[in-house]
């Protein structure tokens, strides 16, 4: 594939996302079939979920850009990342233990993702109960403050303003009741993409090769693998509590694959060292 000799793996791993996002590409832009909604991973408790999500969500990619048009960024971050490290750790296990590593990062980044997002629905909705049993501007405010981004707790400012001068106003109780339950939607989370693995592939990079010297884009001197993958693993924990308004990158996934492969890792380790 690209006229490099590509150990089998990875070459089947990047012809199978690289062929689905064409066929996702495909079928939405003719017939309006949008497959990651059917693939991608839902939220756990949501009406679509379904165990072979876990599955089917690592070789799905986003594939809509602005004004409606393709992008191909998440699909081409993810295989070029692939493309780089996964020769490598395939060629030093071998193509079987590279793809059960590579499925049980994906897998597991999914199952770590879902936990995460299963938290923070449990505790969006704790603060529904509570504000809908006592509704106030005072707890709007807080309720606000505690589940949505500062743009949007801001463009909120006039309504509470309103709503402050006449806290007993029916109307402003019963309209601040079903503002806040609208932000509960446990259908509205879909989850699509080969990060979570790929993020695996750079832990396990960074671990078995760690004082490789790379070079990063606009960085004019080497770098060591093992400080890349730290570095990445903090800015995703960094990024992932920060949880900013417009990002919808799923951070604990990255996380979660670097966590059962560091995991994997070792185990592997202990069991080489055993003998019998």
């Amino acid at each position: 594939m690209f006229g490099l000799q590509l150990p089998p793996a990875v070459s089947k791993l990047l012809i199978i996302n690289i062929g689905i996002f064409a066929l996702s590409c495909m079928l939405y832009f003719s017939n309006g079939i949008d497959i990651n909604y059917y693939l991608g991973l839902h939220f756990v408790m949501s009406d679509y979920f379904q165990p072979y999500q876990f599955v089917s969500y690592m070789f799905l990619h986003s594939y809509l850009g602005g004004y409606g048009g393709i992008s191909i960024m998440h699909l081409l971050s993810n295989m070029f990342a692939l493309f780089m490290f996964g020769p490598l750790l395939e060629q030093f296990w071998g193509t079987k233990k590279f793809v059960i590593y590579y499925m049980v990062t994906g897998i597991g980044a999914g199952l770590i993702h879902s936990g995460v997002v299963y938290y923070d629905q449990y505790k969006l909705k704790e603060e529904i109960i509570a504000y809908v049993a006592e509704p106030s501007p005072d707890n709007l405010a807080k309720f606000l403050n505690n589940n949505t981004s500062r743009t949007v707790y801001v463009k909120y400012l006039d309504y509470i303003n309103a709503y402050s001068d006449s806290p007993n106003n029916k109307s402003f109780i019963e309209d601040s009741v079903e503002r806040v339950k609208s932000f509960y939607n446990k259908n509205k989370h879909i989850t699509v993409g080969a990060s979570g693995a790929v993020f695996g592939i750079l832990l396990a990079f960074g671990m078995l090769f760690p004082n490789t010297e790379m070079f990063i884009f606009l960085i004019p001197f080497p770098i060591k693998a093992k400080y890349l993958v730290s570095f990445y693993g903090l800015y995703e924990l960094y990024q992932g509590f920060r949880a900013s308004e417009g990002d919808n990158v799923a951070h604990f996934a990255h996380i979660g694959g670097m966590i059962w492969g560091f995991f994997l890792i070792k185990y592997w380790n202990k069991q080489r060292n055993k003998f019998y």
